[in-house]
């Protein structure tokens, strides 16, 4: 448990020219780095400027934690969630009692309370109504499993929180064979009930990746590639090719499992008329698309809008020239979703075990923070990380050049 100042492991500033531009302090280790995993954090800015992370421990071992764990893991053993708080902009960190047993989960804030959508195969949510003290015990959302995501991006607006979770498209399909659910409540709503909701049909991308195989795009074994981690992101800018101004779509940008580092898949989410949720292919200039140039997307990323530099920040994996490649956190921007320029670089692990990868981040004023699935020199593996990196980039938008 973490509940002091801890010193910066690394802490450089510089540009775009291949220095670290953010600092970085651990938060969060693990009990027993050998058989219990830190895996994907989330971050927020709760009420009153409090941040509030949280962190799915799995992993083989995850029966020597106290509290309850999800029935559905990523081992026999169950899945949980642990939050931790700062007041101070994250100088100091504290973790709380809250132990929740689910999995993969999305926190975000909607109204006056805070939430979390996991999953334990079936679907779940839980609410914080005293700024991310404590928690509600998990309400079911969908009975049905199997459910998937990593923590993503959500959009708010207008009233209306609209989010995508993903289910598996059948039983016995090959990693990852999941698509994209798209979920819309409204923020005043008890979120907790199932009947705040609507959901989407799943959309099953097999017949696009497949259909894609004579150009070459994907290259994996058949049946094999697929969607998921579905950032959702909304469009402002009125000469966006995707700008809705009825405000009733969002676009959704996935990470791709297809052989190529920096190739994902855009398509878009879609409230209709009569009030029914869809994920439906994108068009631009009259025609369809669906792969998109997503630098990093072969692993999971993350998308934000700044409103004052009218750009959107991507925080993903620097291939460096191998498939799957973790160690490396870097930064870029675009001002449509189609053109990215590189920032520079968040983090890098100490060695090929010692990821920094799948993070997640907020805007805080002139300042990026970011959380990061980590790992030191003790770390299984690069997907097996032991440690949660807590990042600051000051003064982010002195990066664009």
């Amino acid at each position: 448990m973490v509940t002091a100042a801890l010193v910066a492991v690394s802490c450089h500033t510089g540009g775009n020219n291949g220095h670290l531009v953010a600092s970085e302090m651990v938060i969060a280790e693990s009990p027993c780095p050998d058989s219990v995993f830190l895996y994907t954090p989330g971050i927020i800015e709760g009420f009153d400027g409090r941040l509030v992370v949280s962190v799915d421990y799995g992993g083989p071992g995850t029966y020597i934690l106290d509290g309850p764990k999800s029935d559905f893991g990523d081992y026999k053993a169950g899945n949980q969630i642990r939050v931790l708080l700062s007041d101070n902009d994250g100088k100091t960190w504290r973790e709380t009692p809250a132990r929740i047993p689910m999995m993969h989960e999305i926190l975000f804030k909607a109204g006056k309370s805070l939430y979390m959508i996991g999953h334990s195969g079936r679907l779940l949510i839980t609410r914080s109504d005293d700024n991310g003290e404590t928690w509600s015990e998990p309400s079911v959302l969908c009975p049905e499993p199997r459910w998937h995501q990593s923590c993503t991006p959500v959009d708010i607006h207008d009233g209306k929180v609209t989010l995508v979770y993903e289910k598996w498209v059948a039983d016995g399909h090959p990693w990852p064979g999941v698509g994209p659910v798209l979920m819309q409540a409204k923020v005043d709503d008890d979120l907790t009930q199932a009947s705040s909701w609507k959901f989407s049909d799943l959309y099953n991308p097999d017949e696009d990746m497949e259909a894609a195989r004579p150009s070459g795009i994907p290259v994996t074994d058949p049946g094999k590639a697929g969607i998921l981690e579905t950032n959702v992101i909304r469009v402002f800018d009125e000469n966006n090719p995707f700008y809705d101004p009825s405000g009733k779509s969002v676009v959704l940008m996935m990470r791709a499992s297809t052989g190529f580092p920096d190739i994902g898949v855009m398509m878009k989410g879609v409230e209709r008329p009569d009030g029914s949720l869809a994920v439906e292919k994108l068009t631009k200039n009259g025609r369809e698309m669906y792969f998109a140039h997503i630098p990093g997307a072969d692993l999971k990323f993350y998308v934000v809008y700044d409103p004052e530099s009218r750009l959107y920040w991507l925080l993903h994996s620097q291939i460096d020239g191998r498939m799957n490649y973790r160690r490396r956190l870097a930064l870029s921007y675009s001002p449509d979703l189609l053109k990215w320029t590189f920032a520079g670089l968040v983090a890098v692990g100490p060695a090929d075990n010692a990821a920094r990868h799948y993070a997640t981040m907020l805007i805080k004023g002139n300042d990026l923070l970011i959380v990061s699935r980590s790992g030191d020199e003790r770390a299984r593996g690069a997907h097996d990380g032991d440690i949660v990196t807590f990042h600051r980039v000051k003064d982010f938008r002195s990066l664009i050049y």
